[in-house]
This record gives C-alpha cells, structure tokens and sequence, in this order.
C-alpha cells in the first residue's frame, strides 16, 4: 500500500470515528427501558427484618430536623411525636403518608422529546454533581469556573448515552456563591435541551429556580407538571439540616421532585455493616419522602441513597468495593418495596487521574447501578478525585462505559431476525459470516462501537500516535466542544430569562455566603 493510500484510509477512518464522538445532531434514547431482572441480593425476608429495624429507628430513636419550626409543626399535626427538634414516628406512620407519592413520573424538558419518565423498569443517566474543581490533561487540577460548567452541559448535551443536563456540573467558584445559581441554571436552559436541576442551597434560590422555570414552561404548567428534579441530602446519621429543608418545601409545594438521599460513608456516618446501614438508609429516606407529601400530597419524590464506605486505616472514602454494591442493590430493593422511585449508582471513584483504578472502580459501580434497577442515576460520567472533580477526560471514558449499559440493559432480542436462522442455513459447515446476507444488514448495528477504545493493531496504534485512553479522550472532547451547536432557545424566553437573572441580581450585594 503506498504511503498515499495508507494516510487517505486512516483518514477516512478518522473521520468515521469524528464523527460517532462529535455527537453533534446526535438525538439517543430519552431514557433507558430495561429488559433484564432486577438482580437482587437481598431476600424478601432479610429485607423484612431491615424494614423492622427501620420502623425502631424511627420509633425510638427519631430523626432531628433542625432550625425549622415550620417543619416540626407539620410533623406534630401529622401526627408525629415532638420533642424539641427530634421526631419520632409511629409504626406504618410515614407508609401511609407515602401512599400520596407516585410511583413514577415525568420530568419534562423543554424538547419534549427529551422528557424522561423516573421510575419503573427506567434508568435516568445524569453527569457528575456538586464537584468545585475540574481538571483536563493540558491545564491540571483547578478551581471550576462557569465557563467549564457551560463546557460540561454541552458535553452532556451531546452525548447520546446522557439524558439528563444534570445540576451542579462543577462548582462555577468565579461566580459569587449567593448568585451563582442564576447562571447556572440559565446554562443548563440555554445550552441544552434536556431535562435539568434546581438550586438547593437556599429556599430563596430554589424559589428563583422555580420562577426560571415558569418563564420557560409557564406558571400553569409547572405547578401540574415536573420539571425539575432537585437533590435534598440527609445530613446523616439521622438529621436534617435547615437548608435542605427549606429547599425541600419550596419544591415540593410546586409540585417539583425532590430526590431525598441519605449522604452515608458507611463505618462514619453509619454502622460498618450493610444491614445496619440499610436500616438507617431505610428510615432516613422515608421520613424525607414522607415530609414531602404531607407539604403537597401527590408531589413526586424519589428515595435516593448515595452509600459507599471507608477505609478502616485511613477514614478516606472508597468506592467501587463489593460492600459499595450490596448497600446499592439492597436500597433499590427497599424502594421497589416501598412503591417508590430509586435514585443510587454513578461512575465513582477515589482515584486522582483518570487511570486503571478510575476505570475499575466505576466500571464495578455503574454495573451494579444497572442491575439493581436503579431509576435515576447522578454522578454517571465525569466523577474523579471522590467527587471533588469534574474531569473532562473521565465524562468523555464514563460516556463510553454508558453507551455499553444502552446495550446491556436490552437484554437478549429473540426476534427472527436476532435469531438469525437464515444466516446459519446460509453459512453452514465450516463457512464464514462476514459475506452473510444477515451479516451485511445488520454489520453497522451489530456491535457497540467503543467511541475511544483502541482496537486496531500495534502497529496501527504506533502511525496514531501511541495515545492511551485518556489522551484519546482529551482529543475527543475537544472535538465535541468544537463541534457543539446548541439548541434553539425562544428569543423571547431568552429576554425574559435574562432581564430576571439582571433584575435580581441587583437587588442585593454579592457575597461568598
């Protein structure tokens, strides 16, 4: 083969595959529909004995819902026990409360062909949440900035395997804390089209959230529809803080979803082992649900868990270990039981760089994540560093990763043509498929194609350049952001959207509060 010859085909197959990375125009599945089992490891009687141990939790012990008079007022009318800022809760109490929550709902995006519905046989893919540094192969580790927070909702945007724009992609620390909602949420309306998150860190951001939102779906439709879902952490063991409160009754009384997810690093924030630590999941997750329907019965609520472990040497987070499974598989289980949707799982990791133990780690966890029958998933690309940074390499990896759960998660086709009798009478002994006529209809489709695994000979690999996985996926999101067209957004709803964000702004100082 000439030189010519050989540059012209291994530009060709680069374009090919600029092309599948690119993303741009790209419209994947609104959701996943699984078609395997759920995979559990806990009996219905083992969850039996948890569900009994939840019930004494929160009959003898209590949670403490903390600086929130309000709160404790609409326990007390519920009829809860109140002691100071401590709750206890009658046996089938908050089962019964919970009898309002709907099993699965839509969350609409302002594409309606990118509403998901959350919960079922559905799994919801969202990216890394809440991390305040990013870090990239050229620049290194550093704070985040709005402009990478934009970087990250486009990539997400145009990702075929993501459905969901996320929420606080990376902290945009340029931004003053009290403000930087604004943009945040201006970010993920007007760089993509996909369902997104509110702000939680205030009852006043999470009302402008809401007033956001009207301005794109109008105020009708959003207090009967959801259109945002939102993240209210456990401050765990057993509290919940003022802040998450407030957010929490802002959206619930606007009929928006609120994910209500013990926070819990087992053996600091809950017992060492499993059981015990479902058993307080259990009871930490079903008082926060219940809370929001005794605020607006029928509002849609998600039981989340966010549960790994930690080293017994060091007290450092560690992710990807058999326990980090269990504790996710049982909790979905809990939640099914419960009648509720299941927020769990994501792309984890303790690592520092995109490596081997990245990829192990959250190859173990987003596997479970979807044989547990998780229904909606943050953290499912770019987590590094235990969830202090968004990396660009690794959202790029863990969107690979993703694209393979599409398939998985479709379980085996037993249709004629996936059964493929034609092929096998047409081959016979000792022929070969790659001239079948079932294989040239179906050669394109036949396969996940790894948008960054290196297939091609040593040789091949040498004339590319010798990259591994990282520097080939540091070259493909600058392809994409390169590549990156936006969706429409009404010239209308982008004034209005802004005069808001100037309008309030303005109406008070900046602060790092």
């Amino acid at each position: 083969m000439s030189d010519a010859a050989a540059t012209s085909g291994r530009r060709g197959r680069s374009a090919r595959r600029e092309r599948r990375q690119s993303g741009a125009g790209t419209v994947g599945a609104p959701y996943i529909t699984r078609n395997i089992p759920f995979y559990d490891v806990l009996s219905d009687e083992a969850a039996e004995i948890i569900e009994a141990n939840a019930d004494r939790v929160l009959a003898e012990i209590g949670l403490e819902f903390r600086e929130d008079p309000e709160v404790l007022s609409i326990w007390k009318a519920a009829g809860a026990e109140v002691d100071g800022e401590r709750v206890r809760f009658p046996k089938g109490m908050l089962r019964e409360i919970l009898k309002t929550a709907p099993s699965q709902f839509t969350q609409h995006a302002r594409n309606p062909a990118r509403n998901v519905e959350i919960g079922g046989k559905n799994l919801v893919l969202a990216p890394v949440y809440g991390p305040p540094f990013v870090t990239d192969l050229d620049q290194g580790r550093r704070y985040g900035t709005i402009e990478d927070f934009r970087n990250f909702v486009k990539l997400a945007y145009m990702s075929p395997w993501l459905h969901h724009s996320g929420g606080t992609v990376c902290e945009p620390v340029d931004l003053p804390v009290n403000k930087r909602h604004f943009d945040m949420v201006y970010s993920h309306i007007k760089y993509s089209d996909k369902p997104f998150m509110g702000s939680v860190t205030a009852p006043e951001r999470a009302e402008d959230s809401v007033k956001m939102a009207q301005i794109v779906f109008g105020e009708e439709f959003v207090d009967q529809n959801c259109v945002m879902i939102q993240l209210i952490n456990a401050n765990s063991p057993l509290v919940f803080d003022a802040t998450m409160l407030g957010a929490l009754k802002v959206y619930a009384r606007n009929n928006q979803a609120c994910i209500v997810s013990p926070f819990i690093l087992a053996g600091a924030m809950s017992p060492v082992t499993v059981s015990g630590t479902l058993s307080q999941v259990l009871a930490e997750a079903l008082a926060g649900c219940a809370l929001t329907q005794l605020v607006r019965p029928g509002a849609p609520v998600v039981f989340g868990a966010f549960v790994s472990s930690i080293s017994m040497q060091s007290g450092a987070p560690t992710f990807g270990s058999p326990e980090g499974s269990l504790l996710l598989n049982g909790a979905s289980k809990l939640a099914r039981r419960a009648g509720l949707p299941f927020r769990s799982g994501g792309s984890f990791t303790a690592s520092k760089l995109p490596d081997a133990q990245s990829a192990q780690e959250s190859a173990q966890t987003i596997a479970a994540t979807v044989q547990s029958g998780v229904n909606f998933c943050l953290h499912s690309a770019g987590w590094l560093e235990g969830g202090l940074c968004s990396s660009y390499e690794k959202f790029v990896l863990d969107a690979d990763q993703l694209g393979m759960m599409h398939v998985l998660a479709k379980g085996i086709d037993v249709s004629d043509e996936a059964l493929a009798m034609d092929a096998l009478q047409e081959v016979g002994p000792g022929g070969h498929f790659l001239g079948a006529a079932h294989t040239q209809r179906n050669f394109e489709s036949a396969f996940y194609r790894s948008s960054v695994a290196d297939n091609n000979s040593y040789e091949q690999w040498l004339a590319d350049g010798e990259l591994d996985a990282a520097r080939r996926a540091n070259k493909i999101w600058k392809e994409q952001l390169r590549a990156y067209t936006g969706p429409e957004l009404d010239p209308g709803i982008d004034e209005a959207l802004q005069a808001f964000m100037a309008d309030r702004k303005s109406s008070f100082p900046d602060s790092n509060v």
